[in-house]
């Protein structure tokens, strides 16, 4: 059985709410694996994800106050053949108990959000109705992660596909999902549905995961 790797542990407590110290530090752990990396940042902690050595990780600026999320740090943490993920807000919620009203969509493998996807998550299953379609997978550090697609926008249908999403996770089981927060319109959506922000993230990938 593979290790749980230390960031899903500090992801899965501040979903709980219990954060790392407020301290400006920067903890640093192993690589993803897929040659992924990332930056985390939490309220005063960052947490970075790399297979360079912690040295240059603290050398390149990286702290708790906002260093680790630096345009300039970002790429030195890429590096020339790593492409740097948007900033993302972090948002975790919990499953619910209702039975699943979405439908596996099996329609949607050359989706561009599907493919991105599979290329950087594992487990990935594809649900959906009318509205649109929901996106749930194996992500980062191996947290269960949710995304959607709506195709018939409308008035709150983002949130009412988000309820429903909430649905085809085990009841009380926390789910995570990374939003840009210019996608004001998602942002909205995830927290009407009861997501709660715990904190930022951008995702290292090789540059031929697209």
């Amino acid at each position: 059985m593979t290790a749980q790797h230390p960031l899903l542990t500090l992801l899965l407590e501040a979903a709980d709410g219990r954060f790392p110290p407020v301290d400006g530090e920067v903890t640093v752990l192993p690589g993803l694996g897929r040659g992924l990396s990332c930056s985390v940042a939490f309220t005063g902690h960052a947490v970075v994800a790399t297979d360079l050595p912690a040295s240059g990780v603290l050398a390149h600026g990286a702290n708790g106050f906002g260093g680790s999320m630096t345009p300039d740090f970002l790429r030195w943490l890429a590096g020339p053949d790593h492409v740097i993920g948007e900033v993302d807000v972090i948002l975790a919620a919990r499953g619910t108990p209702g039975a699943p009203k979405l439908t596996p969509r099996q329609n949607l493998d050359r989706h561009p959000r599907v493919r991105y996807a599979r290329a950087v998550r594992t487990e990935v299953e594809v649900f959906g109705d009318e509205r649109g379609f929901v996106i749930l997978a194996q992500g980062l550090a191996g947290r269960r992660e949710l995304s959607i697609e709506l195709e018939n926008p409308g008035a709150g249908h983002g949130r009412s596909l988000l309820t429903a999403a909430l649905d085809l996770v085990p009841d009380g089981a926390p789910v995570f999902a990374a939003v840009s927060p210019g996608n004001a319109r998602s942002l909205r959506a995830f927290l009407a549905a009861g997501f709660t922000p715990i904190g930022s993230e951008s995702l290292i990938r090789p540059a031929d995961h697209r």
